[in-house]
């Protein structure tokens, strides 16, 4: 009998424990996938609007937690349009707004206030009615799955905060999930929903340069150093999309809270392994011992002992995969969370839950295997 078919037999002998084990742990392991799922989605979706967009840096106000507490007047915007180098600037007010259903609940949605010739009109798709145009007042464009939340279409009427009502004139479709669930209204009308005048502004620097880096450094620098004589406190924060995207406090807490449940899901996962193969060793004494007997080594009573509890691992991370893939496309279904996260999860996000499972049958299976490695031919004789 070949050595992995040895294996499988042993972990098919007990097969509603191992069946147990391996749900018990890919429980685990499906809430660490489809959390590091989310989070890295979230960061490649930001990531992915600011590439598609050619954007080169990204600037919000200094020492504030989230862009979305960021708030400065234009004239700032203005003067960075002068900086040399720079060939484009586009501003925008964004923040998280109640809107008011049919039926009179509230749901909280992204708007950005946009000026008509924002670059960022270059890369959305109008599905139905049109963009919004120099002049526009009381007029919303929604996403796509916004506005099918909502029902809602072009000529109909949204309230956003306390009775705010705008037509929609035209519905979009992003590569951006945020974009997707939100709205986007005139820069002026944002102002007034949100009592903030700007809260970011994008840069494009002239791509034309013999070392467009080091312009976009020199850019960055003098953004940074702008200041308004009517608010001399306000400080500008120029950063590169990467570096804005790591340093965006909501993205970093979910990045942080999914490695604290794949911390906590180890430690769980690890005990559970241990008791199982614990168990297993237990029970094999005899078998082991017979093993020794007619000549195994140590080494190859280790290796069997982690060979199982490994497979039983990585049977969990194929059960614990498929179950975060669809519990993440299933989230996307519920209109309160569809417009800020994407269902799916990345290869890469596969690969780390297959590797922390891997670790936690290593982890697991280390005692069991030190255990049963020790026992001596002679056990085979005492052991009942």
């Amino acid at each position: 009998m070949h050595f992995a078919t040895f294996i499988l037999k042993n972990l098919t002998r007990r097969p509603v424990r191992s069946a147990l084990t391996v749900l018990g742990l890919a429980a685990t392991v499906a809430s660490v996938i489809a959390l590091l799922g989310i989070s890295h989605n979230i960061r490649r979706a930001v990531e992915s609007s600011f590439e598609r967009r050619r954007i080169d840096l990204v600037v919000t106000q200094a020492g504030k937690s989230t862009g979305l507490n960021s708030d400065f007047r234009e004239y700032l915007v203005d003067q960075a349009r002068q900086i040399p180098g720079v060939t484009e600037v586009a501003e925008a007010v964004v923040d998280l707004i109640d809107l008011t259903r049919d039926s009179g609940s509230t749901d909280q949605v992204m708007i950005q206030g946009w000026k008509a010739d924002n670059f960022g009109f270059e890369d959305i798709t109008v599905v139905a009615g049109r963009k919004l145009r120099p002049g526009d007042h009381g007029k919303a464009m929604l996403g796509s799955t916004l506005a099918g939340n909502l029902g809602k279409g072009v000529g109909d009427t949204v309230v956003f905060g306390r009775d705010n009502r705008f037509e929609v004139v035209g519905v979009f479709k992003s590569y951006v999930v945020f974009e997707n669930g939100g709205a986007i209204l005139p820069i002026e009308d944002a102002r007034v929903l949100t009592a903030k005048r700007v809260t970011g502004f994008s840069i494009r620097v002239d791509t034309s340069a013999p070392d467009h880096d080091a312009l976009v450094e020199q850019v960055r620098e003098k953004v940074d150093a702008l200041r308004d004589p009517e608010d001399p406190s306000v400080r500008l924060s120029a950063q590169t999309p990467e570096s804005y995207v790591t340093s965006v406090s909501q993205i970093k807490l979910v990045r942080a809270i999914a490695w604290v449940v794949s911390v906590i899901a180890v430690l769980i996962g690890v005990i559970s392994m241990l008791n199982t193969m614990v168990m297993s060793v237990l029970e094999r004494t005899q078998e082991i011992g017979i093993l020794r007997a007619v000549g195994w080594p140590r080494g190859r009573v280790v290796r069997m002992v982690l060979a199982e509890s490994v497979g039983l691992g990585l049977a969990a991370a194929a059960v614990g995969t498929a179950a975060a893939v669809l519990g993440t496309y299933l989230l996307t279904l519920s209109p309160k969370v569809n417009g800020f996260i994407e269902p799916g999860i990345a290869p890469a996000v596969v690969a780390e839950g297959v590797g922390i499972t891997a670790l936690i049958g290593l982890l697991g299976g280390a005692y069991p295997a030190y255990r049963a490695a020790r026992l001596l031919p002679t056990e085979a004789i005492r052991h009942d």
